[in-house]
């Protein structure tokens, strides 16, 4: 939006008034020479002075015929030493003067006050420059949104790959910001709010200008956490404005991110009266959903990834009618999304951005960007004229492992367990059927505590695991400690990840997916955590007696030692395999592919008869 300048005339007038009374009031300054009282009294003898005007601290007076370098006007300290007669016996003509000291008292006390809210208006101006639009102490209740005009967005919907099904259900709301009319012709109306649901890193605010972009209606882009401040009633008035700025503006497009910030549900924090305002403010948009007409050309969009912690009364119809749900692409997704991307950099033709694309399943859109610019920062870095596929799969290793640390130096005895531990992930992938391709193994430290990887590539996207599927990822990631036991008969604490993972996937088989046969076909427990996007710790309630508990526990113990016997017995039968590909690669650090197959020509795939030495659990029925 262009920033209009616009001239004041008085400003103007006052500005010219005064400068001419700055310039008459330094001429008549520099037309007055100071004199000496010895030298004044000297012109008076001679008969040089004209007339003087006597006040309470000077003399000021005019000569008869001024002579270089003196000036016509002169001034001079007042001492009474028989002035009057002097001045009477040489016919000087003289007069008193009183002057009046009030416009000087008065600027002595206006000049420092106007000095001081000067500078206090120029700190909170700089002030509300800095908390961005609507800021400052004056119009704390005025709404922060940010107004883009259609012209200002210059996002459509070809900018919007990977995820058709929720494009095409919001170009509906395009057409009716369009043309209203011709939805309410026959009693339908638009949905009053739209809940743009996903993880982070989807596209949910790049589809809300999109949206705007579209319809080419103004866009008060917001986040939630703008509504809540250390006041009471300020979100609550904010809303107010908001809502009032758009209905001048109608059609128009109210989005706000990250809903969660303002809309959580209410009690949901106990007895804790900090959420006061946070509650005042979710009541007063409740109250602003209800007020308005659909047929307004007002749509509300929200984003967020946290939809169950929003307040029922948010989501109940008539307010936010639609929930759109935006997720992690598909491979056809995510290579519409590179296409999108590849066209702001140089790619080399022989690229196959498919191959990306089935390198990258559970990437988002904001991964995919971030993935084709670490490709064009490793092509420059090697000083390419164009991105291939080496660099595309570097950014993958970069993003997914982390960092190469080659500064960190490990001893012989280090380097030799981290080969063995991670040829144990790979020989036990590569012998089990059905499982992901292992891609590259490699023993270069990466990010913050990794000390070698091995990546598997995965074949096509999944949306479910049956229960051999979860045996056989336990197994892989128990190959690196089961290698360490067969070859050095020890464990260390290089396994210390891959332990946490498969616990975690036992638990879940046991409590949540009842792949227990003794446990029966009950859900112990359900994931507390948000389904859109990664948290902290879950939270289990228990829901079951002790008894149940130490079942649970003496089950998913059973689960794990069958899992390390299972890998113990891979790693055992194929220990010639072992033996030479960790030579391998204490050699050259890293095997690709190709030189994984040479390696595994020999191997032995993975029996389903084996030795298990996990302990039956008591009280379990066979």
């Amino acid at each position: 939006m262009q920033k209009i300048t616009r001239f004041n005339l008085f400003y103007v007038t006052m500005a010219i008034l005064g400068i001419i009374l700055f310039h008459d009031l330094w001429m008549s300054y520099q037309s007055i020479s100071p004199l000496a009282y010895s030298e004044f009294q000297t012109l008076v003898r001679e008969g040089r002075v004209k007339e003087i005007v006597i006040t309470a601290d000077e003399i000021r007076g005019e000569l008869k015929d001024p002579q270089p370098p003196n000036k016509r006007y002169f001034r001079t300290t007042r001492v009474e030493n028989g002035l009057a007669e002097e001045l009477q016996k040489y016919d000087v003509k003289f007069s008193g003067h009183i002057e009046s000291r009030f416009f000087s008292t008065m600027l002595s006390w206006i000049l420092p006050t106007l000095f001081f809210f000067g500078i206090w208006f120029l700190i909170m101006r700089r002030m509300s420059g800095q908390m961005g639009a609507g800021g400052g102490f004056m119009s704390i209740g005025k709404s922060k949104a940010k107004v883009y005009v259609e012209t200002d967005i210059k996002t459509t919907f070809a900018d919007v790959a990977g995820v058709e099904e929720a494009k095409a259900e919001l170009r509906e709301t395009v057409e009716f910001l369009k043309a209203p009319e011709r939805y309410g012709r026959l009693g339908a109306r638009m949905p009053k709010g739209i809940l743009l649901v996903g993880p982070p890193g989807t596209g949910k605010t790049l589809f809300a200008r999109a949206i705007a972009g579209e319809a080419g209606v103004p866009f008060f882009s917001i986040s939630g956490s703008d509504f809540v401040e250390m006041f009471v009633g300020v979100g609550a008035a904010r809303v107010r404005d908001l809502f009032e700025q758009a209905r001048q503006k109608a059609p128009a497009i109210i989005f706000i991110d990250e809903l969660d910030a303002m809309g959580s549900a209410r009690g949901a924090s106990g007895f804790s009266g900090g959420h006061d305002e946070k509650e005042q403010t979710l009541n007063q948009l409740l109250v602003e959903m209800d007020g308005f007409d659909a047929m307004s050309g007002i749509v509300l969009i929200a984003a967020t990834n946290r939809p169950e912690v929003l307040d029922p009364a948010l989501l109940r119809a008539g307010r936010f009618d639609r929930q759109v749900l935006v997720d992690r692409p598909d491979k056809q997704g995510r290579l519409a999304i590179l296409q999108v991307h590849v066209k702001k950099v140089k790619l080399d033709d022989s690229t196959d951005l498919e191959q990306v694309a089935a390198l990258t399943p559970g990437f988002t859109g904001a991964d995919l960007e971030n993935l084709v610019n670490e490709a064009a920062l490793a092509a420059t870095r090697r000083n390419a004229d164009n991105i291939s596929l080496q660099d595309f799969n570097t950014g993958v290793e970069r993003i997914v492992a982390g960092l190469e640390r080659r500064n960190r130096l490990l001893n012989s005895r280090e380097r030799e367990i981290v080969a063995y531990h991670e040829m144990g992930h790979a020989i036990v992938a590569a012998a089990i059927s059905g499982s992901d391709p292992v891609h590259k193994v490699s023993i270069i430290p990466r990010g913050i505590g990794s000390l070698g990887y091995t990546i598997q590539r995965p074949t096509e996207d999944r949306y479910l695991m049956t229960q051999a599927e979860l045996e056989n990822r336990m197994a892989i990631l128990m190959g690196g400690r089961a290698a360490e036991h067969v070859v050095f008969s020890h464990f260390s604490t290089g396994a210390a990840d891959d332990l946490a993972r498969i616990a975690d996937i036992a638990r879940s088989m046991v409590t949540r997916y009842a792949m227990e046969p003794g446990m029966g076909h009950v859900a112990f427990e359900t994931d507390q955590r948000s389904f859109l996007g990664p948290s902290g710790e879950p939270f289990r309630q228990k829901l079951y007696g002790d008894d149940t508990a130490r079942e649970i526990d003496c089950a998913v113990r059973r689960t794990v030692l069958t899992a390390f016997d299972r890998s113990v017995h891979i790693l055992t039968e194929n220990r010639d395999v072992l033996e030479e590909s960790a030579k391998r690669l204490l050699k050259q650090e890293t095997l690709e592919a190709p030189d994984l197959e040479t390696l595994f020509k020999s191997l032995k795939p993975a029996s389903l008869e084996f030795a298990a030495s996990a302990p039956e659990c008591s009280g379990l029925s066979a």
